[in-house]
């Protein structure tokens, strides 16, 4: 178990975290995730990695909650000895006209999509050495809006792009990269109802984009061939910025 891996995906139990979490476990990562409320799928992921004779480990856990965000990298790496990747996927998509967006939905955007993303970060650097990989889930949103009523999430996303590019430069003398990847518009359930055909029909190619292949990308940049790259922003969207 020496060389194994430690990672750690907030917002883990669904959607491209999960795809994120069965692709480290897969590489041979021991992957611990967070969940905010879906408890049963949650641990049906963890169960289903253990199964396939991987070590997985669901915490519940807020990210809009200092304390239970914090606690849960301290869980992951008190359980794990180490912590050597992480992975902030944890986010909310709230949409809404901007003359009447209400305050309490732009608060928890922010908790959750920005400042839990520091956190996470600033916490999970407690445990990582050098060699350790961070990277944020963020949106294509931030380069092509793109649709009426996103301005807060566009909003969100772009303070986690230039939050990479800032981290990555206080964390690069410590031999630790954190990048981003910025997918379009995938096959989760955060894609709004009555989008899903506009959207393809705006794609280059036809579709949507697929959990698996955002965590293939993510898979590269946490690997030791990705340690010249940092401070990087991918955009998966099967060309929709083109």
């Amino acid at each position: 178990m020496q060389n194994v891996k430690a990672a750690l995906v907030t917002g883990g139990s669904r959607g491209i975290g999960a795809a994120i979490v069965e692709r480290l476990a897969r590489d041979g990562a021991a992957v611990a995730f967070t969940y905010s409320s879906s408890r049963e799928t949650a641990l049906a992921l963890a169960a289903r990695i253990e199964a396939a004779g991987g070590r997985a480990l669901a915490i519940q856990a807020d990210s809009a909650d200092e304390a239970q965000l914090r606690a849960a990298v301290n869980r992951a790496a008190g359980e794990f000895g180490s912590l050597d990747i992480l992975v902030n996927s944890a986010g909310v998509l709230e949409m809404g006209p901007v003359d009447s967006f209400p305050i309490e939905r732009l608060d928890r955007s922010l908790a959750v999509n920005v400042r839990g993303a520091f956190i996470a970060i600033q916490e999970a650097l407690r445990h990582m050495k050098a060699g350790g990989r961070i990277v944020t889930i963020g949106s294509m949103a931030r380069e092509r809006v793109g649709f009426p009523q996103s301005s807060v999430y566009a909003m969100t996303k772009g303070a986690v792009a230039a939050m990479v590019r800032g981290v990555a430069i206080d964390l690069g003398p410590r031999g630790i990269t954190v990048n981003n990847v910025q997918p379009g518009p995938t096959q989760t359930g955060m894609v709004p109802e009555g989008y899903v055909d506009a959207l393809v029909g705006m794609s280059p190619v036809g579709r949507l984009g697929r959990p698996e292949e955002i965590a293939g990308m993510v898979a590269y940049l946490v690997s030791p061939e990705a340690g010249y790259v940092t401070g990087a922003s991918f955009t998966i969207d099967g060309g929709m910025i083109a």
